[in-house]
């Protein structure tokens, strides 16, 4: 557990993250903040239900902001937020199982703003998430998404995520719609001093 913390430390230390996408559009990445609760929770209004299947619920009680913030030093709940002319457009988190035999796989989570699409933003948002996770020891990523979520997909498998598996018709929206289970899986070159994290 100390060895994950000590390397999240350390790989965090070059946020915030400023870049530039292929059209030229400047953007920058940080940590979320204790603060940016009403940011969080305005960027998901605008999301559409069928994107956000495994976490709704529980964005509007508030309970997965204070989840993901409750010790962020201890980089079980990592949340990066990219931002484009000061507006939220995408964000993504890495999340990590604190000990037990699924303890180096990272489950990653990214959504896009609608008005921010097609632009590479999950692209930036994988870099910087993967870096992290390297960083940190973790040997795998593992990502679940519904299927209709395909340009997310795409952009999952060209930063080297594959589709493990696809359950048609698995899991049921709010209006009792169901949709297809997809889960990415990545494999990552860990260095040999990180292979411990999470013992």
């Amino acid at each position: 557990m100390l060895l994950w913390g000590v390397m999240l430390e350390v790989a965090l230390e070059k946020l915030p993250v400023r870049s530039t996408l292929r059209d030229g559009t400047p953007v920058s990445i940080r940590s979320m903040e204790v603060g940016d609760e009403p940011v969080f929770r305005e960027f998901h209004k605008v999301i559409p239900d069928r994107e956000q299947l495994f976490i709704k619920s529980r964005i509007k009680d508030g309970s997965l902001f204070r989840e993901w913030m409750s010790d962020p030093k201890s980089g079980q709940h990592l949340a990066l937020l990219l931002f484009i002319d000061g507006r939220l457009a995408a964000m993504g988190s890495l999340h990590q199982r604190m000990g037990g035999w699924k303890r180096h796989i990272g489950q990653v989570y990214f959504l896009t703003h609608p008005d921010y699409r097609g632009m590479g933003l999950i692209d930036e948002l994988l870099k910087e998430i993967i870096d992290i996770a390297r960083h940190g020891g973790l040997t795998k990523l593992e990502s679940e998404i519904n299927g209709e979520r395909e340009s997310a997909i795409e952009s999952m498998a060209a930063a080297g995520f594959k589709e493990l598996i696809r359950l048609p018709n698995y899991i049921q929206d709010m209006s009792a719609q169901y949709h297809d289970y997809v889960l990415m899986g990545m494999e990552l070159i860990a260095s040999f001093e990180n292979l411990g994290a999470g013992d």
